[in-house]
């Protein structure tokens, strides 16, 4: 549990850190002189080159262990923002933004695979991942704001450079701090034979990382679309606010514990219907308030992420962690490449939460549902009839 606790410290500052720029990034890329278009290309090229970070991190996680990759990403993240602080045109930006998605592509899939290993008990890792979920809203649901307030204090230059060090601070206290945890038994790869059922890279179909890909798509398209809503200090400030109401909402349903009695399928379809219903009202509603369906989409998100990881590791049974996560973060930094550069392209003929509604409904269909849902969190054995 101690391990825990640092861990979700170490995840609350990195999310803090990450979280904060969502508001500053684009005013930031347009202060320079970058077109809607470049922007797009920007944040997507942040996502592509997360790939091969993703395909290293799967193996190497699983061979070596979480800590180093952990201590690795906070650090070198960090220093790619001071970096950041001192650019001067968009292509700088654009080489930089392409080495911190490399560098952060490790950060993800070690700490949810170092999560997993705290425990062999399928209810106690369900736990953990509720929580990694509490720590991921909580930062994110400040951090858009206070970065916003930050560059209105202090300018683009100073945020880079107080975010870095803050990253960099992280790691540190994550190089005392973590144990290197080594895989258990229980975690640990069966022994392959010709008639093993893991002998594949691992059992879970390449369906269920369809929703990843799809979700990530939707978010990368909110990403791009709210911060272009207007420009100045003003516009950067309600930005932030926006993007804390999103987190707020995700808050309030990672708060409903009695959700964690549902199937996790059944609450991984319900959140992106709900997902997708928002990028629907936001498309074809724009009468109704942008902060209530912001808060929707968060309510989402809140039932969507706990839920996806506690499925992932339910059909993987605790095998080969460190490559479902890298394999889930893959898809994912593919739907974040796509997303904001296809709503660069079509945004002044095609509204582009109406793309993102559309990606998610068809992600939806791909979804393999059971028979029927069984809660995954029960354990007591089945009532007899008479």
């Amino acid at each position: 549990m101690k391990t825990a606790v640092w861990l979700y410290l170490f995840l609350f500052l990195a999310f803090f850190d990450l979280h904060a720029q969502y508001p500053i990034l684009t005013p930031f890329a347009l202060s320079l002189g970058a077109v809607p278009t470049f922007i797009g290309w920007m944040m997507g090229i942040y996502s592509l080159t997360h790939l091969p970070g993703n395909l290293i991190a799967g193996t190497q996680i699983d061979k070596h262990g979480s800590r180093r990759y952990i201590i690795f990403s906070l650090t070198a993240a960090g220093i790619v923002l001071l970096l950041q602080s001192q650019v001067e045109t968009p292509w700088q930006l654009l080489l930089l933004r392409a080495i911190s998605g490399f560098v952060l592509a490790f950060l993800s899939p070690a700490c949810m695979t170092l999560l997993a290993q705290l425990s062999s008990d399928p209810i106690t890792q369900g736990k953990y991942m509720s929580g990694h979920g509490v720590v991921h809203t909580l930062a994110s649901v400040v951090s858009p704001a206070a970065g916003a307030f930050i560059v209105a204090g202090i300018g683009f230059s100073g945020t880079f450079q107080s975010l870095g060090i803050l990253l960099i601070i992280t790691g540190i206290m994550a190089y005392f701090t973590l144990p290197a945890v080594k895989m258990s038994a229980a975690n640990a790869p069966p022994p392959q034979t010709e008639d093993s059922p893991t002998r594949s890279f691992f059992p879970i179909s390449w369906r269920f990382f369809v929703l990843p890909l799809v979700i990530a798509c939707a978010q990368g398209i909110l990403f791009f679309e709210l911060p272009l809503r207007g420009s100045g200090s003003a516009s950067i400030l309600s930005t932030g606010l926006l993007f804390s109401i999103i987190s707020l909402g995700a808050l309030g349903t990672l708060s409903m514990l009695f959700l964690n009695l549902y199937s996790p399928t059944l609450r991984l379809a319900s959140g992106v219907l709900l997902m997708a219903f928002s990028f629907f009202l936001m498309a074809a509603a724009p009468q109704i308030p942008l902060w209530l369906i912001l808060f929707i989409l968060g309510s989402s998100k809140g039932i969507i992420f706990p839920a996806l990881a506690s499925l992932l590791v339910q059909l993987s049974q605790g095998v080969r962690l460190g490559r479902v996560f890298s394999i889930q973060s893959i898809a994912t930094s593919l739907g974040s490449f796509v997303g904001p550069i296809a709503a660069g392209q079509i945004r002044l003929d095609v509204s582009p939460y109406f793309l993102a509604f559309i990606v998610l409904m068809l992600g939806l269909l791909l979804l393999p549902f059971p028979n029927k849902f069984k809660a995954s969190t029960l354990s007591k054995p089945e009532a007899k009839h008479v």
